[in-house]
């Protein structure tokens, strides 16, 4: 019984040896707050963005920086790595969506369309592009064009999380009334509205292989759902 305790503890602190390790190998590479963080499919690449209008590509396997990228006019409030791994994808508060190539961190394309602070954005399976904004809108792009096709319209708040299920049939987002909605964007209608939360709901994401949502809000909770 000790002994098992003496191993459980050496492993805890060997845990926590090694999270501030990389802490400080990943440290410092900003100059502002950071926003938000993405890992490709492989677990190899990261990206980060900040409020100093920056986004970085980081190589996870020796945790350096790879690129830095300056192209938003605004803090950078969402990133994320496209399925491919090929490029990154950016929203900004300066309403605009970024494409970056990742080889070379150029900007390929920019999505306009939003009338305030873009907040989110999440890929679809398929050349597709979802966004939410504090216009109370979210919008589908055509990654290959940069057109967008679809504009769904029915939050009362500022949308704060968007996402496609795995098949992409259904959206799910959240936004400051303290609800969750899950939508058919076919048909540009909300199919249900979840109000069992008090306070903002600020993220969410679906389970890779169990039928939950998890969403958390700023009363410093997390919910666990499950999709039937």
């Amino acid at each position: 019984m000790l002994w098992s305790l003496l191993q459980r503890m050496l492993q805890l602190t060997c845990g926590i040896m090694r999270l501030e390790i990389l802490n400080k190998l990943l440290k410092g590479g900003h100059t502002d707050s950071v926003q938000d963080i993405s890992f490709d499919h492989s677990g190899k690449l990261l990206a980060s963005c900040s409020a100093a209008m920056t986004i970085k590509l980081w190589d996870f396997r020796d945790f350096e920086c790879i690129r830095t990228t300056h192209g938003q006019d605004h803090d950078v409030s969402s990133v994320a790595i496209m399925a491919r791994g090929d490029h990154t994808v950016s929203a900004s508060r300066d309403e605009a969506i970024k494409m970056w190539e990742g080889q070379t961190g150029y900007c390929v394309k920019t999505f306009t369309g939003h009338r305030e602070w873009t907040k989110r954005k999440s890929g679809k399976p398929g050349p597709f592009l979802l966004s939410g904004s504090r216009d109370k809108t979210m919008k589908i792009w055509d990654v290959s064009t940069g057109m967008c096709l679809m504009t769904l319209v029915g939050r009362d708040n500022w949308v704060h999380g968007v996402l496609f299920n795995s098949r992409g049939k259904f959206i799910l987002s959240c936004a400051d009334g303290k609800t969750i909605c899950l939508w058919d964007h076919k048909n540009k209608q909300c199919m249900k509205t979840l109000t069992m939360h008090e306070h903002f709901v600020t993220s969410l994401d679906f389970h890779k292989t169990a039928p939950y949502v998890v969403t958390g809000r700023v009363d410093q909770t997390v919910k666990v759902w499950e999709c039937r």
